[in-house]
């Protein structure tokens, strides 16, 4: 099973906090980025990062969405990635170049 991470940050007397490197980290958040909280009955809260909206995928992030809740509710099913797995990506895609901000091409591929 996959360890878990946790932090933990304390409120100012303006009930502000600063969000540790290791969240910021695992949800990949950058200045100005916005957080979405939900509220469990139980009163457990669950921080994600909030749709950015312009020019998203709709499917997206109700995709991630369900994503981050099973991992939520269903942590035992977490597992780490085996070595043998990631040495067969790193074959498939090691060489490959992409930059993530060039707009697709018209045919999209």
């Amino acid at each position: 099973m996959a360890a878990t991470l946790e932090a933990e940050s304390t409120l100012t007397d303006r009930y502000q906090t600063t969000v540790p490197e290791t969240v910021r980290r695992a949800l990949r958040l950058g200045k100005r980025d916005k957080i979405h909280y939900t509220i469990r009955p139980n009163g457990e809260v669950v921080l994600t990062r909030a749709a950015t909206g312009d020019g998203d995928d709709p499917a997206l992030a109700p995709f991630l969405g369900l994503l981050a809740r099973d991992m939520a509710e269903h942590p035992e099913r977490l597992q780490a990635m085996s070595d043998d797995l990631a040495q067969r990506i790193q074959t498939l895609v090691g060489g490959v170049k992409v930059d993530l901000d060039a707009p697709l091409p018209a045919d999209g591929e």
